[in-house]
């Protein structure tokens, strides 16, 4: 999978797919050897020629000469890139820091030249071929969902909503995460980052609401809380007494789409004014509806209350 998914990434980034390719002799392209020259590709590589139009050719065994500059400027391209910085809080992270160092070299001035990369490279891509749309790089597979509502794949299980309980589902698998269909609807129902381990439980907690609002009780000690650090950590602090409520606060997270960083800052809101975490207070926050309270805000006594109120009837009646 990392074999297309990168080819993709490239042509994506070039806006455009290289008239033939040259290949090492590494198994994720070559199928076999037949005969001392003749070499067949592997399936992923003839998938990528059907769909971006390249031709490819497979250099000759230890010959370093037919491979050009190519693993030099791996080692220039790491060198600059993570000599200095070698240490990133996530893949993502590394990669945007890649990318910074690739746009700043770029558009270096090159030697014997007054022209950048970027600038000799649009040169170049007007003998691409278009890239009409990506690959989809993924294996498919149907699996069937067991009575605990997760489907199993290389020894680890993965949630699905668990009305799909006994019946088959159609899986995709990239190289980081899976994606889980409807088989009837071809609907998505699931996706959940691959999990490294074996015998490991990724689940998600909204594939079990329903049974979580018939069971409330079954909800503080089930592995569908348990693996979501975040979300037992708010259940512990502000909803261990009220679990119905926690149930309502995820059902409504789910239905509006809200995740868990839009959750994460109004907590925070709430928390710094000092005011009660409550379902009602979060989902007027989250909901854009007019807020219960502001930062600043004022404790109306009585009084005031009641001359609000009747500043408000008045106005009605004027206008």
């Amino acid at each position: 999978m990392a074999f297309m998914e990168s080819h993709v990434a490239f042509f994506n980034h070039t806006q455009g797919s290289f008239k033939e390719m040259v290949y090492d002799n590494m198994r994720v392209a070559v199928s076999k050897f037949v005969g001392k020259y003749h070499k067949e590709p592997t399936q992923a590589l003839l998938d990528l020629r059907g769909h971006y139009l390249f031709s490819h050719r497979f250099c000759n065994a230890r010959k370093g000469n037919e491979k050009g500059h190519v693993e030099r400027s791996v080692e220039y391209i790491r060198r600059k890139a993570f000599a200095i910085q070698d240490g990133f809080t996530d893949l993502a992270s590394a990669q945007s820091h890649l990318l910074t160092t690739l746009e700043t070299l770029n558009n270096t001035k090159q030697q014997g030249t007054s022209k950048t990369a970027m600038e000799l490279f649009e040169k170049e891509k007007t003998q691409l071929f278009p890239c009409l749309g990506a690959l989809e790089c993924a294996e498919g597979m149907e699996l069937r969902t067991d009575k605990y509502a997760t489907i199993s794949y290389k020894g680890n299980r993965y949630s699905v909503p668990e009305t799909l309980v006994g019946k088959f589902v159609w899986v995709k698998r990239f190289s980081n995460r899976l994606e889980v269909y409807h088989k009837d609807t071809y609907l998505l129902v699931a996706t959940h980052e691959l999990h490294n381990g074996s015998h490991g439980w990724v689940i998600n907690i909204v594939h079990y609401l329903e049974t979580f609002k018939r069971k409330p009780g079954a909800l503080p000690n089930s592995v569908a809380l348990i693996s979501d650090v975040y979300l037992k950590e708010i259940y512990t602090t502000h909803f261990a007494a009220s679990p119905r409520d926690f149930i309502a606060l995820l059902t409504y997270l789910k239905t509006h789409q809200i995740k868990n960083e839009a959750l994460k800052d109004t907590l925070k809101r709430i928390t710094r004014i000092g005011k009660k975490v409550t379902v009602e207070a979060l989902k007027a926050l989250l909901g854009n509806t007019q807020n219960p309270f502001t930062d600043n805000a004022i404790v109306l006594d009585k009084t005031t209350q009641l001359a609000k109120e009747q500043l408000a009837q008045i106005s009605k009646l004027l206008n």
